[in-house]
């Protein structure tokens, strides 16, 4: 199963559109992930309408679009734990993992955005990822976004950036 993992799309606010490769990453995936701050209704509409499947959690930004603070997905024997990861910087790793924790056990995968930093790491014994800003929207300096291939509970993680 391919599985999109983006997040911080900021549309309108900081920027107009997803690139057109990211785009079609996008369509082709067997489920998205979205960790949060789409910025509008409109951005949502348009990421669901890309997606075979969407789970998705709201960001700082979010509060009117209707989404929970935090999914779980279970996709190719894979556990996806999604939050935004909201809050400073400082700490980001903590919440995550501790969100993780909450809701499944540490063997599930902790997907959230925020800081619109590439994460691929293991915290205190829980792989946290954070495909960031997916339209490369400020503080990141260019979009970025990641795929996993998931299959019998294993995971092939590919990041990509233009």
């Amino acid at each position: 199963m391919d599985v999109a993992l983006i997040s911080d799309s900021h549309i309108p606010s900081r920027e107009h559109e997803i690139p057109p490769s990211f785009r079609e990453r996008i369509e082709v995936a067997d489920h998205v992930i979205h960790a949060g701050d789409f910025d509008s209704k409109g951005a949502l509409a348009d990421i669901r309408h890309m997606a075979t499947a969407l789970t998705a959690v709201s960001g700082n930004i979010d509060p009117q679009i209707g989404l929970p603070e935090r999914a779980t997905v279970e996709l190719g024997g894979v556990t996806f734990v999604v939050t935004h990861g909201t809050g400073s910087p400082r700490g980001w790793a903590d919440r995550v993992a501790a969100a993780v924790r909450e809701e499944a056990d540490s063997s599930a995968v902790g997907v959230a955005g925020h800081t619109h930093e590439l994460v691929d790491t293991v915290y205190e014994g829980v792989r946290l990822l954070n495909p960031g800003s997916v339209t490369g929207a400020s503080p990141a300096d260019r979009p970025i976004m990641m795929t996993a291939t998931v299959e019998d509970g294993s995971i092939d993680v590919a990041q990509h950036e233009l």
